[in-house]
């Protein structure tokens, strides 16, 4: 019983509003009687004041999204009241005395301002003026500045949305929030810039409503009139007398909530966006200085002195007002002393071996995090267009997708230590890279389409990314060197293309296991029978895990085909779990993802390939340390350099000729051959021939030469 009642209460709420819309609509056609004529106009100023609370209630003007919509409706509820009693007074009062007039709530407001007169037309005209003035206030003063106050905060919303969306973009690249709150701030924003938008058009219903009543007053006056003398049989006089009385009632009794709604509209208006409801906000700023009280309560005593004032009242408002404002300071002396107290006794608590306040057993380096000079704080600047902070979004959003990898939020921070013009990336409080630049210049490198002649002189320096020779130069010179050939490159993009290739390089360096964590786990969403065959029937551990996806980061293949990486994983988890193995079978299964890296436009995949005799020679000098750390070559001092020589030169003849320095071998060597040549020539591709079999006919393999030492 109690389930449907809730049910059924529910559906009538749900249907509420439409009813109240369409009962507002028949308002304007069907004849209302004088009882419920009373009974809707009661309603209509119980509903004016509830608006005008629920905003003094409201802290932040936006958390009543609704209220342009309820203030449409308001105003078309009071203009059908209006057209109701027009009809009423034009059809009915002829018919009856003034006094026996069916409609109570006319004659009750109309009474108000004209019963007490000496004489009705002293009343008459009291009412009218009373009800002039109202709309005077109405239209001039409320209206008129609420309208105005929204349509300055519209603009201003609109004109400030880009630069608010930016600042919150800028602490999420930074750090300072995550992005569920990114989210909501955004969506708090869009909030208040509706609403404004919203409200600039919903103030002019307010104004309209006013112009509406003073014509709607005019109509039941003169309306009436002659509606009385040529219908009702009534004398002028008579006519004049009955008809102003009703129609003063009724312009007061639609004025009454319509003045409630405007007020309700300029203090909503008007508000800033402090989560403390009008009440808290008056009562802390009302309360702040006791010295604002004691001295009006003064001004007061002493304009008691002057003739022909009301002395005692005077004294007697004054002294209330000075008695205020020292209690107010007496306050405030107690709230200050017991500071003083609270920070004495936590200064002698730190003094004795205590601690004044909790500090972290461990303080948590920054994952990642740029430091910047004092010359290169306006590439984070707001009002300066922040350049760097969307490049360093970017940055991020272009490894996941290319590596696989989600970076963790790079804190920028400004770093006094640093030469104006420097700046730092750090990696867990470890400096990865570091280099300088010139604001306001730009650096020009010439990649070889610069013709002899046509070089352009400028400060010469090194590209702190791929280390070539370039120069710096002005604003003015950008043009020329722009047609002389040299690629051209703004500070922001200098330090973003940095922090990629850094980023890139140390990959297997951000990666932990808190963030292998959160990849399994968004991977056991979609495929949780492979994670529970990893994690449960084999028993990989995180660190495990982390120890593969980390090989593969380390040599610059993507981990995004995780489902692939695990599934390879499950397949030989029921050998020992040797990460170096487990890398290169890994590596095997994703073996035409890492040939698609380095072909060309025709897929075709050029590499050097590895002698047997040298890949067993390399298997013969082998070490395979027992503790499980990596495997390595230990060559002997003549062996090793020849290796490198000889690697060396066939890598420098296949640079020369413009093709990418990758080496072909068997699987059982690949890792070997990478970590013996790796510190010596970096950036050097080995791949297996395994790999090279996974990938099949979608390439082609030239073989450019033979590596034999």
């Amino acid at each position: 019983m109690a389930s449907r009642l809730s049910s059924y209460l529910k559906n009538v709420q749900n249907h509420a509003v439409a009813a109240a819309a369409i009962l507002v609509i028949l308002m304007l056609l069907i004849p209302v009687p004088g009882v419920m004529l009373d009974l809707l106009m009661i309603g209509n100023i119980a509903l004016s004041v509830v608006i005008l609370l629920v905003v003094l209630y409201t802290p932040k003007a936006s958390d009543f999204s609704s209220f342009p919509r309820v203030i449409l409706f308001a105003t078309l509820y009071g203009l059908a009241l209006n057209v109701c009693s027009t009809r009423l007074i034009l059809t009915k009062a002829f018919k009856f005395s003034y006094d026996k007039f069916p409609a109570q709530m006319l004659k009750a407001f109309s009474s108000i301002v004209t019963g007490n007169a000496d004489n009705p037309t002293t009343g008459l005209v009291i009412g009218m003026v009373i009800f002039i003035i109202l709309i005077i206030i109405q239209t001039i003063v409320i209206t008129k500045g609420a309208s105005r106050v929204s349509e300055v905060a519209a603009r201003f919303s609109l004109d400030s949305m880009n630069t608010k969306f930016f600042a919150v973009d800028s602490e999420l690249s930074s750090g300072y929030i995550t992005d569920e709150q990114a989210r909501e701030k955004k969506a708090s924003m869009q909030r208040d810039i509706d609403f404004y938008s919203s409200m600039d058009g919903a103030s002019k219903f307010v104004s309209g409503n006013v112009k509406a009543a003073i014509f709607i007053t005019v109509i039941d006056l003169v309306a009436g009139i002659i509606t009385g003398v040529a219908i009702g049989d009534l004398d002028f006089g008579t006519a004049a007398n009955i008809y102003s009385r009703l129609t003063i009632g009724d312009g007061l009794l639609g004025q009454l909530p319509s003045l409630l709604i405007s007020f309700a509209t300029g203090l909503i208006v008007t508000g800033n966006s402090s989560e403390e409801n009008l009440g808290d906000q008056l009562k802390k700023q009302f309360t702040s200085d006791g010295h604002v009280y004691i001295i009006s309560g003064a001004t007061l005593i002493l304009m008691a002195l002057i003739p022909g004032f009301p002395h005692l009242l005077l004294v007697i408002f004054g002294g209330l007002i000075v008695a205020f404002g020292y209690n107010i300071m007496r306050k405030k002396e107690a709230s200050f002393a017991k500071k003083l107290e609270e920070e004495k006794a936590a200064k002698e608590k730190t003094q004795n071996g205590g601690s004044g306040e909790e500090v972290s057993p461990v303080v948590p380096l920054d994952d990642l995090s740029l430091e910047l000079g004092f010359a290169l704080i306006p590439l984070v600047d707001q009002q300066k267009g922040a350049e760097l902070l969307e490049r360093v979004k970017r940055i991020r959003r272009e490894a996941a997708l290319d590596l696989g990898l989600v970076i963790p939020k790079i804190r920028i921070v400004d770093n006094m230590t640093l030469d104006a013009n420097e700046y730092s990336f750090k990696i867990r409080g470890i400096e990865a890279g570091r280099s300088t630049i010139k604001p306001g210049f730009y650096m020009c490198m010439n990649t070889g389409s610069v013709a002899p002649g046509d070089e352009i002189k400028g400060e010469a320096t090194v590209d702190p990314t791929f280390c070539v020779p370039a120069i710096w130069v002005s604003e003015d010179q950008r043009a020329d060197a722009e047609k002389a050939g040299y690629a051209v490159v703004d500070p922001p993009t200098i330090i973003a293309t940095h922090l990629t290739e850094i980023i890139r390089s140390h990959a297997a360096d951000i990666l932990g296991r808190q963030e292998v964590s959160a990849i399994i786990s968004k991977i056991k969403e979609t495929n949780p029978v492979v994670v529970d065959e990893v994690l449960t029937t084999y028993k990989y551990t995180y660190g495990e895990i982390e120890k593969v996806l980390q090989g593969l980061l380390k040599e610059q293949v993507s981990i995004r085909n995780i489902v692939a990486i695990l599934e390879t994983l499950a397949n030989y988890g029921m050998f020992p779990h040797n990460p170096w193995v487990l890398i290169e079978k890994v590596r095997e299964a994703l073996g035409l993802q890492i040939c698609l890296q380095y072909v060309d436009q025709d897929r075709k995949l050029s590499v050097l390939q590895l002698s047997q005799s040298t890949a067993e020679k390399i298997l013969q000098h082998e070490v395979d340390p027992k503790d499980g750390s990596e495997p390595f070559v230990a060559f002997d001092p003549v062996d090793g350099r020849n290796w490198i020589s000889s690697v060396s030169a066939a890598l420098a003849a296949v640079r020369d000729k413009n093709y990418l320095p990758i080496i072909l071998c068997p699987g059982e060597v690949r890792h070997l051959v990478h970590s013996s040549i790796d510190r010596e020539m970096p950036g050097t591709i080995v791949i297996s021939i395994n790999e090279v079999m996974t990938a099949g006919n979608n390439i082609k393999l030239e073989i450019l030469g033979e590596i034999n030492a």
